[in-house]
């Protein structure tokens, strides 16, 4: 017994407990109506993006005077894990990423370290050098977006009424920030034709020094007198366009209004920024983000709300169209697994009425609730709140604490069979059992160790596992000794007095079961070698149970991805899009859709993978009418992509599940000299072809781009008093154009872009006849003092930390998983590795390494894990001989783990391993109450063979009461993608580990502790 007898206290004070219980219940019920609601539950995303822009660099430059000095700071970061640069001429991006064991609450300082450590060094980068800028909020999720459309109104007008929405959501409660997507700056453009200026004897610095002059803003002084101080406001800033179109420029004796010699107009930036259309339309986007801990019901509800009173402001024409919704996706998936929790508990419930019978049933059924009440103001204490993984968390533990209250029950119903009064039956299970109980629940906890502690953003994915298991199981075990023997009292029936107190004759169940017992202990090295041999059997077949780190979501939503040659621009990114929409609009199984160009979708969906801005791309997010219908659409797309958009890069996919990964074969080819480097991504991109399963074979990076130089005669230059940077800023004026100046209008600043017309502009020919104007007035054609050649560069270049990386990615067939394509082309890729010279090397990436790194986190806790189960047991069962019994006992639930997993065909993912480690506790518990029965039954003067066929009789019920609850109340969530694998490796080891305890775990403890020659048990009473 532990400390107090706690079920005589509780009986002792029954109003107190009583009141304690209403309390409970409650409390329970407010808990559970004011937990936060969500999809999935938080993680934290432990990468910062760092980008620096170096305009007119080439990518050599970039890559050595800003990628390289920032990655050098960059890697000094606590906590560091490994750090990835995207590198294009003129900009680096740089992705900071922590290692998996980094806490959460440190993130946020080792962010600012980094702010802090970036501008120690500024100073040594080169001069030109705009930022570095940073991203910490990149885990972000954006859980519900509208697209406005418009019709009949300019982009700036339905950006003000989007901007005037942007302002009204802020202010709903939750609402933590709010990002536009797809608008479009404005630009006024003061377009010059070269040959014209040449021809009126006018230079381009200087009209362009005056614009900025005038529209400078600088103070002009306050008057400050005896009773007032007037400020000295001086006028020609630039309101409208209309101003600089009337700005005059005086050249010698001539007089040049501005609108005469050049056109002047507003339009949205050219090339376009990163577009956004809903439905084939172009919009304008709010992706809103709920503050941390928030309840995305109640946000989604108030954000309707104020829609309806924008919608009801908005002119006609303008049209907000719901993208994503969150909160409808939750209020499914929550309804759902309560639906399954409910489902459970009367499936618990039902198997506890028809096993202990109506009254003790009633007791049981009863304690879940109570439970229940207790857990749920735990949950919101802790800060868990319902969402996908603690939902079947709930359902994992209600299978489980119905245990203890089952052990304390059929104790009391023995001991009032046996003459006991209500007290002394009530208090029999606490002064027997109580410490076995606990123990026993301890261990089981230990079980769910490895999930709670694994160092990994899956396992903080799946951390809520292992907390509300833990929970329930703690708080069960208090139900089972102070609230479930006051029940019993109440509900539980003495025996007439007068009757008899004989035990009943045992039933034909278990006398079978005595006598199959007895002849395994009496055959007990077949037994013993029979069981070993098919554990050896199971290990063999887990080969053939199919991998997978997390399956694919159940949503409906389906992710499109088309990536052009990485010289693309967004010009052709935008007419990909335009017949993809075409394409979608057309098919009767798309319910939405809303289209990103030039950039990844933002993060609507917390694992969804980000992609970056790049002009080349385009993701779409497709919204199926049903499961069945995203699986039709799936195929089609993926046929119209093949044969429409033969030179792109596509693919389609569902959403997935657990951390972000992206295409599922990765391949990482790394060393220092890139031309080798292309090389040994060649021969692995031939090798991932080679293999059955895979497709769609691409590389992140590889083909050279086309680049015009323009060589400068020095000498020339120089005699004509030019200079390289003077040239260089002429072509970009010219070509690109160059902001001179701001236009202040309204909460906007437009920039006043001055370029060449666009006949000079678009052409490479006329560039060689652009006039570049001289020191003294005059100008000269470029091709009088350059050169002109073509060439190639790389438009990108990826590294990993600070070596030069190139990523060979593939997809898998339909129904091929990617860790059954890796495990067919890992021997070649190290065959090939084997022939490679130092310090190139060929490493695994996507899904099988995050799977494997996840695993490993996992792994590296089960030695805690064990070394908590064997200190629990030891102090439990005081010998090293009953301790061997019981670890003997827990790898043997692999038997029914493979058996069920191949039978239902369902494959060992990270959410099945760890259902396997929970496993063990499970076992363990049920191992140790049936051991320390046999010592008390030993202890009551019983031999060794009668004391194990006695005690292994009397835990016959209710261990195969708990393992069949188990079974039905896992029903639920059997058939769900995500828990599906975890439920079946429970209920086929816990069905096989029960039997295996009640006849193995006998049979063994007779080999190790009867030295006595066999002889027939007595049967059980």
């Amino acid at each position: 017994m532990i400390g107090p007898n706690l079920s005589e206290w509780a009986i002792g004070r029954r109003s107190l407990v009583i009141y304690f219980m209403i309390v409970a219940l409650v409390a329970g019920a407010f808990a559970f109506v004011k937990l936060g609601r969500n999809e999935d539950p938080a993680f934290t995303v432990r990468t910062m993006v760092v980008s620096a822009i170096w305009p007119g660099a080439t990518i050599e430059e970039t890559l050595q005077q800003v990628t390289e000095r920032l990655e050098r700071t960059l890697q000094e970061t606590p906590h560091f894990d490994r750090i990835r640069s995207y590198t294009v001429p003129g900009q680096a991006t740089i992705f900071v990423e922590l290692s998996g064991a980094t806490p959460p609450a440190a993130v946020a300082d080792t962010w600012l370290r980094v702010r802090n450590r970036v501008a120690d060094i500024r100073h040594t980068l080169p001069q030109g050098v705009l930022g570095p800028f940073f991203i910490d909020d990149f885990g972000d999720t954006f859980g519900i977006i509208y697209g406005f459309t418009a019709d009949g109104f300019t982009q700036r007008e339905l950006r003000d009424y989007v901007e005037d929405a942007r302002s009204r959501l802020l202010l709903v409660p939750d609402v933590s920030k709010i990002e536009i997507l797809g608008a479009q700056d404005e630009r006024i453009f003061i377009e010059f034709s070269s040959e014209r200026l040449a021809g009126l004897g006018l230079n381009r610095a200087a009209l362009i020094q005056a614009l900025q002059a005038q529209n400078l803003v600088r103070p002009a002084g306050m008057v400050e007198n005896d009773t007032e101080r007037p400020a000295v406001r001086v006028s020609g800033a630039f309101e409208t366009e209309q101003d600089i179109r009337n700005v005059n420029f005086v050249v010698g004796d001539r007089v040049f209004r501005l609108g005469d010699i050049a056109e002047v107009r507003r339009a949205t930036a050219d090339p376009p920024q990163p577009m956004f259309r809903v439905n084939g339309k172009p919009a304008i986007g709010l992706a809103i983000s709920m503050r941390e801990s928030g309840d995305i019901l109640a946000l989604g509800r108030n954000i309707t709300a104020a829609m309806d009173r924008i919608r009801a402001d908005l002119p006609i024409g303008i049209e907000p169209v719901l993208v994503a919704d969150q909160a409808v996706t939750v209020d499914e998936a929550i309804t759902d697994f309560t639906d399954s929790l409910w489902q459970a508990i009367l499936i618990i419930m039902a198997a506890s009425f028809v096993a202990l019978g109506v009254r003790a049933g009633s007791v049981v059924a009863l304690s879940i609730p109570l439970t229940l009440a207790i857990v749920f103001p735990l949950m919101s204490v802790f800060g868990i709140d319902l969402q996908r993984i603690s939902l079947g968390a709930l359902i994992i533990a209600l299978t489980l604490l119905v245990d203890d209250a089952m052990t304390t029950i059929d104790a009391m119903i023995r001991r009032l069979a046996a003459g006991d009064s209500k007290p002394k039956a009530a208090t029999f299970a606490y002064s027997s059992l109580a410490s076995s109980m606990l123990i026993g629940t301890l261990v089981t906890i230990a079980g769910f160790v490895p999930i709670g502690f694994a160092a990994s953003g899956a396992g903080e994915y799946t951390f809520s596992i292992f907390a509300v298991v833990g929970i329930a199981l703690i708080v069960s075990w208090f139900v089972a000794v102070i609230f479930a023997p006051l029940l019993g009292m109440a509900i539980l029936k003495a025996p007439k007095p007068g009757a008899s107190t004989e035990p009943e004759k045992p039933g034909p169940i278990l006398r079978g079961y005595t006598r199959f017992l007895t002849m395994a202990m009496r055959a007990k090295w077949i037994t013993i070698g029979f069981t070993v041999a098919m554990f050896v059997v199971a290990v063999f077949a887990m080969q053939f149970v199919p991998r997978q780190f997390f399956p694919s979501s159940d949503r409906t939503e389906l992710l499109v991805e088309v990536t052009l040659p990485q010289n693309a621009s967004i010009f052709a990114s935008e007419q990909l899009a335009t017949r993809l929409d075409a394409a979608l609009a057309q098919d009767p199984d798309v319910e939405r859709w809303s289209t990103y160009i030039g950039r990844g979708a933002i993060r609507f969906y917390l694992p969804l993978n980000v992609q970056l801005a790049l002009p080349f791309f385009t993701q779409a997010v497709v919204v199926a009418k049903d499961l069945p219908a995203r699986e039709r659409l799936h195929r089609r797309l993926e046929t119209l992509l093949a044969e429409q958009f033969p030179s792109a890069v596509s693919r389609v996919y569902p959403l997935e599940l657990g951390p972000p990964v992206g295409w599922p074969v990765q391949y990482r080819v790394n060393g220092p000299d890139i031309e080798r480097v292309r090389a040994i991504a060649q021969d692995v991109a031939k090798l991932m072809a080679e293999t059955p399963g895979t497709r769609h074979v691409h590389f992140d990076w590889m083909e050279p781009a086309r680049q015009l130089r323009v060589q400068i005669d020095q000498d020339e230059a120089r005699r004509l008093g030019l200079s390289s940077a003077q040239v260089a800023a002429a072509i970009n004026a010219a070509v690109t154009g160059t902001t001179i100046t701001q236009l202040r209008d309204d909460i906007y600043l437009i920039d006043v872009v001055a370029r060449a017309t666009a006949e000079e502009r678009l052409s490479l020919d006329t560039l060689r006849s652009l006039q570049v104007s001289l020191p003294g007035g005059r100008t000269v054609p470029l091709s009088q003092l350059a050169t002109f050649e073509h060439g190639q560069e790389f438009p990108l270049i990826w590294r990993r930390n600070r070596v030069p990386t190139l990523t060979v990615r593939a997809d898998v067939n339909p129904g091929v998983l990617p860790d059954t394509a890796v495990a067919a082309l890992q021997p070649r890729i190290d065959a090939l590795n084997a022939t490679l010279e130092r310090p190139y090397r060929v490493d695994l990436g996507g899904i099988a390494e995050e799977s494997a790194e996840s695993q490993a986190s996992v792994i590296a806790v089960v030695p805690m894990m064990l070394v908590l189960m064997c200190t629990l047991l030891m102090l439990q069962l005081g010998s090293f001989r009953r301790l061997g019994l019981v670890l003997a006992l827990l790898p043997l639930g692999i038997i029914g783990v493979v058996l069920s997993l191949l039978i239902f065909q369902r494959p060992l993912g990270f959410v099945a391993i760890l259902g396997i480690l929970a496993l063990l506790g499970m076992i363990a518990k049920n191992a140790i109450i049936l051991i320390i029965q046999i010592e008390t039954d030993r202890e009551s003067g019983l031999g060794v063979r009668d004391a194990v066929v006695a005690a292994a009789s009397s835990r016959l019920r209710p261990m195969l009461l708990t393992a069949v609850s188990t079974v039905l109340g896992l029903i639920p969530i059997a058939p769900t993608v995500f828990w599906g694998p975890m439920a079946f490796a429970i209920m086929g080891g816990l069905m096989v580990a029960t039997l295996l305890t009640l006849v193995f775990l006998p049979t063994l403890y007779v080999t190790v502790f009867d030295r006595k020659p066999a002889k027939a048990a007595a049967p059980a009473a």
